[in-house]
């Protein structure tokens, strides 16, 4: 039988469950088991595809097309294992399941409700993704904050799985917050409180994970585990650090994953972190530093773009150097309030992905600068629709091109909807999403690289670069070095820009891992070290 772990969060959200989720996967991987990872969202939304970044950070897509929770991209990370759709289970499909099969007549006789239908619902659906990921051990986070209404149906369908799955075979834990207040004081009580809320709903927690600025105290641990009926072995301190990426190494410090085995009846393996300890070390020991603009829309909330810090920090590491990042709202530079020069003080430039009028001229006015003075420049997937449009304005000549999602009536639609794309009348999870075949053409930067005819990169987007205007964009010295297989570019360069001036479609960030870095990250960053 499967052995299922239920991660839950307390006093607030945004406490880092999933980067726990993902480092307790990660010890129980490298101890040898085979592992999966689940994330429950309680809203209504069927994915995270239709969501403003600001309500919800960036969507995670996965290779077969899910548009999903971020903490499915720290899964990944982590565990450097793919996942799928079926990985992010929402409150929206659930009910849509639920209701489908009362429509159908499934439910005949019987009054549907939360209890046993719904319910029902949740647990066999986690049961059918641990069963078709063939998983030894299941972590599961439930996300949002204990006392939530929206998570009270999940919360007591693992409530239930402890009756039917037995106490050796499910885990509960529980990360909440120790906050430290003005006058240095270390405080418990939230963390009490959730306890309480969590034990209220029929759930006695068997670990603690107590996030803090600073280590937890003795006196403090002793308290927790008091309170809560643990013993203090099973509270674990998970203080602020300088990477996530140390945050396994610390848990593993404390005895966290001889602990799990031992609640589990598992056999406990000293796990091998010998890779991921120098991964660490890197980031940690590089004596260089590169400095890059980011330049998007979404700039307040940098949780909008995750893979991307993500993957920059990949590229870093394995290149021995520190990535500073600084960002840039485009709105501003279109307003006027940032003078757009300010981007030329970096080693080079991404121009961010982000759906929308607002702020895209913002960067049209980046990127023309960058492009002027020989800058690295990186745009990704709608940051390389406006470098097209850039380029058509600005070399081409082409005054007042543009993309037909930004100027319906543009003389010149050099970016434009996709066939695939003009007779939908469904926006969520309609767009071309996940991983498709890119073909990369030789003696490009492309080209070094992927070292590799074909390569795949997961997608979403609906426009892409009008096929009509190739040949105009080429013999202006535009070059387009990957194709997909219906003939539109993927991949853009410029013919002897003095450094790098790349773009892409897809979004290279959602499979860069930490063992495994992006290559386009990775040769991204090397362009930027001074020599």
């Amino acid at each position: 039988m499967p052995k299922y772990i239920f991660v839950t969060g307390g006093v607030l959200s945004g406490l880092g469950k999933g980067v726990v989720t993902a480092s307790t996967g990660l010890l129980l991987k490298s101890m040898g088991y085979s592992v999966t990872a689940i994330k429950i969202d309680p809203y209504v939304n069927v994915d995270a595809g239709t969501m403003n970044p600001y309500m919800h950070g960036e969507v995670f897509v996965t290779e077969d097309g899910g548009e999903t929770d971020l903490d499915i991209g720290h899964y990944e990370r982590f565990l450097n294992i793919d996942l799928t759709k079926k990985h992010n289970i929402t409150t929206g499909k659930i009910f849509y399941s639920v209701i489908m099969k009362e429509r159908r007549g499934e439910y005949l006789g019987k009054c549907v409700q939360i209890i046993p239908h719904v319910t029902d619902e949740i647990k066999n659906t986690i049961k059918e993704v641990v069963r078709e990921s063939n998983a030894d051990i299941a972590l599961i986070e439930i996300g949002g904050t204990v006392g939530d209404i929206e998570s009270l149906p999940f919360l007591e369908a693992v409530r239930q799985m402890r009756v039917e799955e037995g106490i050796r075979n499910t885990l509960y834990i529980h990360v909440a917050l120790s906050p430290v207040i003005s006058t240095g004081e270390q405080k418990t009580k939230p963390v009490q409180h959730s306890v309480n809320e969590l034990r209220r709903i029929g759930i006695q927690p068997d670990i603690i994970v107590v996030r803090s600025p600073r280590p937890l105290e003795k006196e403090n641990k002793n308290k927790i585990a008091l309170h809560a009926m643990l013993p203090p072995e099973a509270v674990f301190s998970n203080p602020d650090v300088d990477t996530i990426y140390r945050v396994p190494l610390i848990l593993h410090r404390n005895g966290y994953a001889k602990y799990i085995a031992e609640k589990l009846g598992i056999e406990y393996r000293e796990p091998d972190l010998s890779k991921w300890i120098d991964f660490v070390e890197r980031i940690t020991n590089a004596n260089k530093t590169v400095k890059i603009a980011l330049i998007g829309k979404y700039t307040k909330i940098h949780d909008s773009y995750l893979s991307i810090i993500e993957a920059l920090k990949h590229g870093g590491a394995w290149n021995n150097v520190r990535v500073e990042l600084e960002w840039f709202e485009s709105t501003d530079i279109e307003r006027g309030l940032i003078n757009v020069n300010e981007v030329l003080k970096y080693d080079g430039a991404v121009i961010l992905p982000g759906f929308g009028k607002r702020g895209a001229e913002g960067k049209i006015k980046a990127i023309e600068k960058l492009r002027e003075r020989g800058k690295p420049l990186l745009g990704i997937c709608f940051g390389m629709e406006l470098m097209v449009v850039e380029f058509a304005r600005n070399i081409v000549g082409l005054e007042n091109a543009n993309s037909t999602e930004l100027d319906p009536n543009t003389p010149y639609p050099v970016v434009d909807l996709l066939p695939s794309q003009k007779k939908l009348e469904m926006l969520g999870g309609t767009m071309r999403l996940g991983a498709y075949p890119i073909r990369i053409v030789r003696n490009t930067h492309a080209w070094n690289m992927y070292r590799s005819e074909v390569v795949y990169e997961r997608h979403r987007h609906r426009y892409g670069v009008n096929p009509k205007y190739i040949d105009i964009l080429e013999s202006s010295g535009m070059l387009i070095s990957g194709w997909s297989d219906d003939g539109y570019p993927e991949l853009i360069e410029i013919k002897d820009y003095r450094t790098i001036y790349f773009g892409i479609q897809a979004h290279p960030e959602y499979k860069s891992r930490p063992l495994r870095p992006s290559p386009v990250f990775m040769y991204f960053v090397k362009m930027l070290i001074p020599e």
